[in-house]
């Protein structure tokens, strides 16, 4: 067998393996994460290229700490949470997510309509939004979670385009490891806001009960239960890690895209997507401005099924409705109800008034409310033996763990002071 056959082979194996931590990760980077990377870069450069290699850590502990969590307990995160915590707790969770995802499915789905409508201009971006829509509704309710989860990986793919821009114009190469590595602090309300911004668009809570549901989804996919050992734990493990890492390479890639091409540029105020995309044709090319068009929409048909899919999750878990993507439209009408009522609610935020960089803000401030406390019981969660048995947190685990849980604290009441000072 020659070395090219080798190679491919491997490669299949490798792509066999990834699935919920490929996914997870790559739909974090959805059309609201991108506006968030271009503010950051258009407004500050490169400067804020460091946060990339501090978020991957914090991710992926809490997010394999999720993962674990569904692989023990056969349980999404929202079920453990039921059988394990008053109500109340579960109630309030469930309370601040719905409002959150709704909001950020409707920024997204704008953002899409919005880039569309750069791409075709004599087609009003309300029609591609609602077009979007329905093909995310109907394939969401029709193809079988195989599908579903063949599509979405292959969907990851698109976010490569990212790592393409920056090689369309000339780089400083030294400058840009220098701000990669040497963090930049600036104490002023527009730069710590937007480190905030960074913070809670990475870590956000959603994230965590799709990573749980998908592992047990993944079980169920197997037709059997899994007998969870060290080899599946480490597996999982490995998964996560490069989901995560995918993440904020791309996340890294949109900073220094927008931080190199816009800042440098002269455009330094981008509020949307579409004026990201906008903005790179004359300063880098046709080719950069549509890749970034392409990789927005790609992006939202990656991530709203993600967000959709996790409300779902959390409120056919919280009442004991039967849930799954899995399982056929008559065997889950509620859970497929909700996934329905969610994506219209988002659309029709477009009729209501809120902007998307509205939806953002109010997505910002009820996500970074809710990540702190979601992590604090992940991290109460994954450390009970009761619950976890041999599979507990290890010291590392705890060490990432518990500094999300103390930087999201701080991002929270600093987003809270920036929004009512």
């Amino acid at each position: 067998m020659d070395a090219k056959k080798k190679i491919a082979i491997k490669f299949q194996r490798f792509w066999k393996i990834l699935g919920p931590g490929l996914i997870t990760g790559a739909s974090d980077d959805d059309p609201s994460g991108i506006a968030t990377y271009s503010q950051a870069g258009a407004r500050f450069g490169v400067s804020t290229l460091w946060t990339a290699l501090i978020t991957f850590p914090l991710m992926a502990a809490v997010q394999e700490m999720c993962a674990r969590i569904g692989l023990v307990t056969s349980h999404g995160l929202t079920g453990t949470l039921k059988h394990n915590y008053p109500k109340s707790v579960l109630y309030l969770m469930v309370l601040f997510s719905f409002p959150a995802i709704i909001l950020n499915i409707g920024a997204d789905i704008a953002a899409m309509g919005a880039v569309s409508n750069l791409l075709f201009p004599v087609i009003p971006a309300i029609y591609f939004s609602v077009l979007f829509t329905a093909i995310l509704l109907v394939s969401l309710i029709y193809l079988p979670y195989l599908q579903i989860a063949s599509v979405l990986k292959y969907l990851c793919i698109i976010l490569l385009v990212y790592l393409v821009i920056p090689f369309l114009s000339k780089q400083n190469w030294m400058e840009l490891a220098r701000a990669t590595f040497v963090p930049t602090i600036k104490f002023n309300k527009e730069y710590i806001g937007i480190l905030v911004g960074i913070l809670g668009t990475t870590i956000s809570p959603y994230l965590f009960f799709w990573q749980a549901t998908m592992e047990v989804e993944e079980n169920r996919k197997r037709k059997h239960h899994l007998l969870v050992g060290k080899r599946v734990i480490h597996a999982m493990d490995m998964e996560i890690d490069f989901g995560m890492f995918f993440s904020n390479l791309v996340m890294f890639f949109i900073i220094l895209t927008t931080g190199t091409v816009l800042f440098k540029g002269g455009v330094h105020q981008i509020d949307t997507v579409e004026q990201a995309a906008k903005a790179l044709e004359p300063l880098a090319g046709k080719a950069a401005y549509f890749l970034f068009a392409i990789g927005v929409i790609g992006t939202g048909f990656l991530a709203i099924p993600v967000l959709s899919g996790s409300l779902s999750y959390i409120i056919s878990e919280t009442f004991g409705w039967q849930e799954g993507l899995d399982k056929k439209f008559h065997e889950a009408k509620p859970f497929y109800i909700v996934v329905a009522v969610s994506l219209i609610l988002g659309l029709l935020i477009n009729y209501i008034g809120i902007s998307p960089i509205q939806a953002l803000i109010y997505t910002a401030i009820l996500y970074g409310i809710t990540a702190p406390v979601i992590i604090a019981i992940v991290l109460h969660i994954s450390n009970n033996k009761k619950v976890m048995g041999e599979f507990t947190n290890g010291l590392w685990t705890n060490i990432f763990g518990v500094a999300a849980l103390v930087l999201m604290s701080a991002a929270a009441i600093v987003l809270l002071y920036l929004q009512f000072s």
